[in-house]
Formats: structure tokens, sequence, C-alpha cells
């Protein structure tokens, strides 16, 4: 597996433009956040998550969630009322996942000069759990692709998630689907995944904490 050391204390503008490069081609990414590793991956493409699930060895009944850029880009996905979007504002960036009610159609996407409908895959068929992480390279990555991306532990399904870099590497060793690309940023400082809150019911649902 080919890895990329990377500082997260600052930009590394070429490194991560050839990670922007790889994700536009469908490839799939080990990358660190501000909780643990994840696998990044474009969203829009049927390809790459399906790639997503192979490499962590997950049914694809298992919904995935999804990382965007800001509030603006959730509200193209998911529905969003103004109460939830207050509620989202004191807690993104940062490390809280939300379950929201999916939109049947996602709003329009400009891609290039064009506007085309969004579809996001690896997802649930009514709900989709969304988050904006709090680390400047992978909000770089966001801005820079403005499309949702996979946002999921870079795990075995059933181990446990990590940020430990040596751990990372030696759960995806020698198994036939592997990540594209491993950017190491070193062991990220100790952390749990991202809680999880349901705010398709009232009042709102703890699933993680």
């Amino acid at each position: 597996m080919q890895t990329i050391k990377i500082n997260l204390k600052k930009i590394e503008k070429e490194k991560l433009i050839s990670v922007i490069n790889l994700l536009k081609q469908g490839r799939v990414i080990i990358f660190p956040t501000d909780t643990v590793y994840i696998p990044v991956a474009d969203a829009t493409s049927r390809k790459a998550v399906k790639k997503v699930f192979q490499i962590k060895q997950r049914s694809p009944k298992n919904p995935i969630p999804i990382f965007v850029k800001n509030i603006e880009a959730a509200k193209k996905i998911a529905k969003i009322n103004k109460v939830q979007e207050k509620f989202l504002e004191t807690v993104w960036p940062g490390r809280v996942t939300v379950v929201l009610k999916r939109l049947r159609t996602s709003k329009n996407s400009v891609r290039g000069n064009k506007k085309t409908k969004m579809r996001i895959y690896g997802v649930a068929k009514n709900t989709i759990a969304l988050r904006i992480p709090d680390l400047k390279p992978m909000n770089f990555l966001l801005k820079k692709l403005d499309i949702p991306l996979v946002g999921t532990s870079a795990n075995i399904s059933g181990k446990p998630a990590s940020g430990n870099i040596k751990e990372v590497l030696r759960q995806f060793k020698r198994k036939e689907h592997q990540p594209d690309l491993i950017i190491d940023a070193g062991n990220l400082a100790k952390s749990k995944p991202s809680i999880v809150l349901d705010l398709t019911t009232s009042p709102p649902k703890i699933i993680r904490s």
C-alpha cells in the first residue's frame, strides 16, 4: 500500500491536490480526521463507495456516514428545519454525527458548468448520517472537491476504529481489497469515534456517545 506522510498542523497543498485528483478518479484513500482514520471516497460514485464496503468487509445493508463541507451542502441532501440548523451551528464542525431525514431528490449540484441531481451511495433509504469534521486538511478536501465524502472509520467491520497509524496499516495488510493510498499523519490524538445523534425523533436520541 502506498503511503504519503502529511503534517496536520499545516495545509500541504501539493500533497492534498494529489489526493483530490485521486478521489476524482474514484479511488479510496485512508485519511486522518479529528477523531480516527477513515477511508475517504466520493460519496456520489457508486464504484468508489462499493470499494469502501469491500475494504471494510462491511455489509452494504449497513449504511455509512457522510462528510459535507458546510450546512448548506447538508441541506442539499437532507431535510433540515430551522431548529435543527441552529443546533448544527453549535456542533459543526466537530465530533458530532447527526442522522437526518433524506431528501427524496437531492437539490442541484454544480459540477463544472453543469447542474446535476446529486445521488449519494451507501446510505439508508430514508435517512442519512452527516458530519462536518474539524480538521483543516479534511476541510480543504471537502471545499475543493465540493462533493460529499464517505466518512466511516478505517477498520475492518467488527474491529475497533483507530487513530494509531500502525494499527490501521496492520488491519489492511495482505487483504484482498485495499485502499489505493494511505495518508500517514502519525498517531492521532486519542479520541473516540464521533457522537451520533438521531434528529429524526422528538426528542433527539443518542445512538452513540
